[in-house]
């Protein structure tokens, strides 16, 4: 299997090449060269394996440079500090399922990849006796996923930008509270968008990327969205084995595209199987207008009580973008050139209704937000954590669009990480996970800087090994 750049400068790449790499060399986004497809007999022998046996199956159509032992390993050792083996267990709520992706470490879906990623790193490195300086941005929950998956480890830094103030009080603090010496935590006087712009800046600039050996693990990473596109296979046989259904579908709250890009990714290699996929959005909604009106069109960020939501550049968009041009990367590298400099890009009604057979959409404000929780509370007594109550919402609106197939929602996180939102509406605190109990006494770590790519330059060249 070889990797290409959705802008198409690169000379085909090894999947270790592509991890490695992170953005590709000319600023695209790596992909397969050819999308694997899963026959209705393998799908079949696999609907009793666990998940950790299922990630193998998964992982191995898109890896055929590592031992399969030291992918097994890798995976295995991934899920082990999970708190339940079933790693992302599938709760039946009536009218519809809901698939918790919180029980890791950090209590986020992100910590899905970035487990697997931190050992798949660890793994790279040692085999090529190198050091690495990771750098990401999170808008809350991918900073302290990916800190957790590579703290303490030898050879590798990491430096993660978030917008100060913009994340919950709880995201902050399991980032900063972090006390291991190669965790380096930025606070960016903007937004994620801002952050997001200045780690995409530095990687475009291949002599400060190779000097430092920058790594990634934002979802600019293949590995993360590979890691990612288990779960969806894993719901879908789960299931299709309590009920018989032949199709299931998807209701994703998205921001930066990655997650939803995943369900895009095991609807390719699946098939029938995979149902209609549906982009949630919060009053950031970018995406959603993508999909209903055929413009993607950047506005001002807004913040919300959903804020891994915050965004308005996605950045797993280009990726999607590449099928929809047919794989033409010149088409992709034109688009986004004149994004970068419009800030909008407009498409034909043919491209509108591929779009809107990939995907259906809605956008969620916090009253419906905030309303859901609520009811969900009271109807179901389960307390949802405010993203993935945009997307139970925009599933129950859109609900006719679905009405074939039953329908998973993707609980993003642990509602304890959004204390004051969940209160609003249920007039009480989430209980605290473990995990989280006495964070606030913990001592802080982190460095205020402006929204600019020469500062963060410069505290990582004070600072990587």
């Amino acid at each position: 299997m070889k990797y290409i750049s959705t802008r198409g400068g690169i000379e085909p790449a090894s999947f270790k090449e592509a991890v490695m790499m992170g953005l590709a060399t000319d600023g695209g986004l790596l992909l397969p060269t050819l999308m694997p497809s899963v026959s209705s007999e393998t799908l079949k022998s696999w609907g009793n394996l666990s998940y950790t046996e299922l990630a193998l199956e998964v992982m191995g159509l898109f890896v055929d440079d590592l031992p399969r032992e030291d992918l097994k390993t890798l995976i295995q050792d991934a899920y082990s500090n999970f708190d339940t083996q079933e790693v992302t267990p599938l709760i039946d709520l009536g009218k519809f399922h809901i698939l918790e992706l919180f029980h890791g470490p950090t209590l986020a879906f992100k910590d899905i990849a970035l487990q697997f990623l931190g050992n798949l790193f660890s793994y790279l490195l040692e085999e090529r006796n190198e050091p690495m300086n990771i750098l990401g941005a999170t808008s809350g929950d991918t900073g302290s996923a990916a800190i957790h998956g590579v703290r303490g480890k030898e050879n590798i830094n990491i430096f993660i930008l978030h917008p100060h103030g913009r994340v919950s009080p709880v995201q902050a603090l399991q980032m900063t509270t972090v006390p291991d010496r190669n965790v380096f935590n930025i606070a960016i006087e903007g937004t994620f968008d801002h952050c997001q712009a200045i780690v995409k800046s530095i990687f475009n600039d291949l002599e400060f990327k190779k000097k430092y050996r920058l790594g990634s693990v934002n979802s600019i990473n293949w590995a993360r969205v590979l890691a990612q596109v288990v779960y969806y296979v894993y719901s879908y046989l789960r299931i299709n084995r309590e009920s018989g259904a032949q199709r299931v579908c998807f209701s994703v709250p998205t921001g930066n595209f990655g997650d939803i890009f995943a369900g895009y990714v095991a609807k390719k290699i699946l098939g029938p199987p995979v149902g209609r996929l549906i982009l949630a959005t919060n009053e950031n909604n970018i995406l959603t207008r993508f999909v209903l009106e055929g413009r993607y069109v950047k506005g001002k960020v807004v913040s919300t009580i959903s804020p891994s939501m915050d965004i308005q550049v996605a950045s797993n968009f280009e990726r999607y973008l590449y099928y929809l041009y047919g794989k033409d990367s010149s088409r992709v590298r034109d688009a986004m050139r004149r994004f970068d400099a419009s800030g909008e890009l407009q498409f034909n009604q043919a491209e509108r209704e591929a779009i809107r057979t990939d995907f259906a959409s809605a956008s969620v404000d916090q009253a419906a937000t905030v309303a859901t929780i609520r009811d969900t509370f009271h109807e179901r007594h389960y307390v949802l954590d405010p993203h993935t109550a945009v997307g139970v919402a925009a599933a129950g609106w859109l609900a006719r669009d679905v009405s074939d197939c039953p329908m998973v929602c993707l609980a993003t996180a642990h509602p304890a990480k959004f204390p004051d939102a969940v209160k609003r509406a249920i007039g009480r605190e989430p209980d605290r996970p473990a995990a989280l109990k006495g964070i606030e006494r913990l001592e802080s770590r982190c460095e205020v800087l402006p929204p600019d790519v020469e500062a963060v330059k410069s505290f990582l060249a004070e600072n990587a090994l």
